[in-house]
């Protein structure tokens, strides 16, 4: 409504809705809704209503409409019906004045730096070629799924299997002949997990996870906490299975060279397998689980001949040599037991980390193959051992499977399994390297990680810098625990824990944030928290064993997020430095200072630029408010597309234009970069 000079009534047009505008995206961070260039703009209007501003019976009414003033509707006549909306938008080619209240925070720098444009609103129709290669696209992505059940369970399975080589000591450290119990115990609480991980794998089939969980139903900081946890597993994973590998061959043999230059090579040799690629590292991987079957059955065999043959007399003697002194010490061992027992499952983490290879179908068979053997392979190798091997023996020597092979049937057989546990150990490093490789691209997506770590090899498609970056992190891991083997497991125990714990608190965050997202099955809430509360009774358990564990997970883990928060808000920290040069007035007299000051404000420039995409399917407000105010805290750009499909212009959101720029516009004025 217009008010007329000579303070006469208001008069209010009859008006129309214009024809709508096509829309598919909005490419703005801050619109304008300001005086118009084009005086006749769109408008966005519900027709008034017919009804006269005078009733026929009143008496003041004048005779004459066209001659007398026509008096707005009242408030209660509007009724909430009558929404007039005058939309007016800069010219499509940019321009226009700046009208703002926010100046630059920099005193050299015009408010033009920080003004991220008007935005532009353009339509884009898809051709019949443009639908066919989305299509071809589409089909190249379901053909990279190259894991079937058995060789996406080798990939996971070399770590869960191989675990056996340095778990069994540390159990019977604790536990003693309690341990087979608190070994099938330990196994047992993976029903748990298994509803909880295929809940999350049939909702987002993305690999990264749990990070990718995270980043889905939470926001960015804390699925960069949940990256770094995962990240330091994998290392853990790749450095253990190293060091154990190079440890169990220098119990046998005497190598010319200290064991930790054992676990530097192994790290190299795989390294070189890794950079074949995928799929052939996964065959690598299943022939290497195979031997590690074959092995395990030859031994259980032999020990159950060999325990025939000489009776359970040994059995009863270990049992009567390791019993508690009390029902309050039995229990205390047992407790002990499945919280250092829990580390024989590593390698379920894992998994979801290469979810994206695996077959459509596959990912819960993976999960039940893989929890069948953990079932049975530690707590019956553990009964043997007690039937067979002195319980001094077992509590002295680290290769504790090598003497249940030899007294179960001889040399040979020790030297067979010495052979197979250096080889499924090696498999373990494989399992932690390949699973890195798919959270470092991901986060190199994210844009944590330089596009670099996305670069391939010609031939394999092997992400060769992540390959490279990620082993040089291993190492570095290593040698900053002084080669120890002790130290690295010990933080090993704690992060394994955090990194288990990521699935229930995703997938009680993804019901809460996002429950109505197409899943199956579904976990009832009283299983996530007594899955939660168990991760917590275990992780108070590791600590209290050992407390200096809590020390070195700490320390890596906050190292590590330092790095993660520092990569992600480089441009904050840059914005920083060009903030402190710009306050010293000293500086700018010197010329490679200013030169610094420019390269300083090109960066910061080209941040802004990067686009980030987002979907609506809304016009909704509030909503599209909430998707552009995430970006606003999570990404470091200026350059928000708004993007929304359609088949005809009836699909089109009434007020999605409108409502795009408000929204927009509201999260500069309020949360300005």
């Amino acid at each position: 409504m217009v008010s007329g000079k000579d303070e006469t009534p208001f008069e209010l047009p009859n008006v129309q809705r214009s024809p709508r505008k096509r829309v598919r995206t909005r490419s703005t961070m801050s619109q304008s809704i300001d005086s118009p260039s084009d005086p006749e703009g769109p408008w966005i209007a519900i027709e008034p209503p017919t009804r006269p501003p005078y009733s026929p019976q009143d008496p003041s009414a004048p005779q004459d409409p066209a001659a007398s003033p026509v008096n707005p509707p009242s408030f209660a006549d509007a009724q909430f019906d009558i929404v007039l909306r005058r939309q007016r938008t800069r010219p499509r080619e940019g321009g226009g004045m700046k009208l703002t209240t926010i100046p630059s925070r920099f005193l050299n720098l015009s408010n033009a730096f920080e003004f991220a444009g008007w935005g532009t609103v353009s339509t884009i129709f898809l051709t019949r070629n443009d639908i066919l290669y989305g299509e071809e696209v589409l089909q190249k992505s379901r053909r990279s799924k190259v894991l079937g059940q058995f060789t996406a369970s080798a990939l996971a399975g070399n770590d869960v299997l191989g675990s056996v080589f340095y778990t069994l000591p540390a159990i019977v450290a604790v536990s003693g002949v309690y341990s087979p119990i608190s070994l099938m115990i330990a196994a047992l609480m993976l029903f748990l997990w298994r509803p909880i991980m295929e809940e999350l794998g049939s909702a987002l089939p993305i690999s990264g996870a749990p990070y990718t969980y995270l980043l889905n139903v939470t926001s960015k900081s804390l699925a960069l906490i949940g990256a770094a946890i995962l990240l330091l597993d994998f290392s853990s994973t790749a450095v253990v299975s190293a060091a154990t590998a190079a440890s169990y061959l220098a119990g046998e043999v005497t190598l010319p060279f200290p064991a930790f230059v054992g676990a530097i090579l192994v790290l190299v040799i795989f390294t070189a397998v890794s950079l074949s690629g995928m799929k052939d590292s996964a065959r690598v991987a299943f022939a290497v689980l195979s031997l590690h079957v074959i092995t395990l059955l030859v031994v259980w065999i032999a020990s159950a001949v060999s325990w025939g043959r000489n009776g359970s007399q040994l059995l009863k003697d270990n049992w009567a040599a390791g019993q508690a002194s009390s029902s309050a010490s039995l229990v205390h061992q047992v407790f002990n037991g499945i919280c250092i027992g829990m580390l024989g499952l590593t390698g379920f983490e894992c998994t979801p980390a290469y979810i994206a290879s695996i077959k459509s179908g596959r990912y819960p068979l993976v999960l039940r193959n893989l929890h069948i053997c953990a079932i049975f392979l530690s707590s019956v190798t553990m009964v043997f051992l007690l039937a067979i091997v002195p319980l001094d023996t077992i509590r002295s020597d680290a290769n504790v499977l090598s003497d249940l092979a030899e007294k179960a049937a001889g040399k040979w057989l020790r030297v067979w399994t010495v052979i197979d546990a250096i080889v499924v150990l090696c498999g373990g490093v494989l399992t932690g390297i390949m699973s890195a490789c798919e959270l470092i691209e991901r986060l190199a997506h994210d844009r944590v990680l330089p596009k670099s770590f996305l670069k391939t090899m010609p031939g394999t498609g092997s992400p060769y810098v992540a390959v490279l970056a990620f082993v040089a992190f291993s190492g570095a891991l290593y040698a900053s625990a002084g080669a120890s083997l002790v130290i690295v497991s010990k933080m090993f125990s704690l992060v394994w824990l955090s990194t288990m714990t990521l699935f229930p608190l995703t997938v009680l965050l993804l019901k809460f944030n996002r429950g109505r997202l197409p899943r199956e099955p579904k976990t009832t809430l009283s299983v996530i928290l007594v899955t939660l509360a168990i991760c917590g009774a275990v992780f108070g358990g590791n600590v209290a064993i050992d407390p200096t564990t809590l020390g070195y997970f700490a320390a890596y883990l906050v190292a590590i997020v330092s790095l993660f928060y520092a990569t992600q808000n480089k441009g904050r920290f840059v914005r920083l430095m060009y903030w402190a040069y710009d306050q010293n007035v000293v500086l700018h007299t010197w010329s490679w200072t200013r030169d610094w000051a420019e390269r300083l404000t090109g960066v910061m420039a080209r941040m802004r630029r990067q686009p980030v995409c987002v979907l609506c399917k809304t016009d909704e407000i509030n909503h599209l408010f909430q998707m552009v105010l995430y970006v606003r805290q999570n990404e470091e750009t200026s350059n928000l597309k708004l993007v929304h499909f359609y088949d005809d212009e009836d699909g089109i959101p009434s007020e999605m234009e409108a409502n795009w720029k408000m929204s927009s516009q509201s999260s500069m004025r309020h949360f300005p970069r």
